[in-house]
């Protein structure tokens, strides 16, 4: 049961609206990073009818679903049940798989990310958050519950990381349309998601 509720950590079979996009502040922790920035959207994720965790996509004024990985914005899991790190690394290394026939990563690559997920990602309890912070040409910060856990400072592991859930060939299309759902609103007139 423990390895079929790990592999839902990232790959979800159904999205379900969250909160209103006016109803959650920013939280403390993203204010010095993105201090403008405003929700984007909410999903909750479920997988073999069970609840997974909550997403929220907080994005900086001009994000373009697009082009993600050109933009700052910060991504928050707040988990619906327990998982161990180690099962968060190793799942999102397999996500970020499903990427590489457009953006390739070596045998090497995947190793060494997947030991910088292990020794970053904390064990999970119901309630507890993830947050990554995308950080344009630089990589990827992460904080659990408020606290800082540390980078890793690698921008094409950025991309693919958070292509998990905002890649146009993410595995769930349907959660990527709900944490993009108020892209449209931000973005300038004639502007492509």
């Amino acid at each position: 049961m423990k390895n079929a509720a790990a592999c839902a950590v990232l790959a979800v079979a159904g999205c379900l609206p969250g909160m209103s996009a006016q109803a959650q502040a920013l939280p403390l922790e993203l204010r010095p990073s993105l201090p403008t920035a405003s929700l984007s959207g909410q999903a909750r994720f479920r997988f073999w009818g069970f609840e997974v965790y909550q997403a929220t996509l907080w994005v900086a004024p001009g994000f373009a679903g697009s082009a993600y990985e050109q933009s700052p914005f910060a991504l928050e899991l707040a988990y619906l049940r327990d998982f161990k790190g180690a099962d968060i690394a190793r799942r999102s290394i397999a996500e970020m798989r499903r990427q590489a026939s457009i953006t390739p990563m070596t045998p090497a690559q995947e190793t060494a990310w997947e030991n910088q997920m292990r020794a970053l990602f904390p064990d999970v309890s119901a309630g507890d958050r993830i947050t990554g912070v995308h950080q344009p040409a630089t990589g990827a910060v992460f904080w659990s519950n408020g606290r800082l856990l540390g980078e890793v400072r690698d921008p094409l592991f950025a991309k693919l990381f958070f292509g998990i859930w905002l890649s146009p060939q993410t595995s769930e299309p349907q959660l990527r349309r709900a944490l993009l759902a108020q892209e449209k609103s931000q973005a300038p007139a004639g502007a492509a998601p």
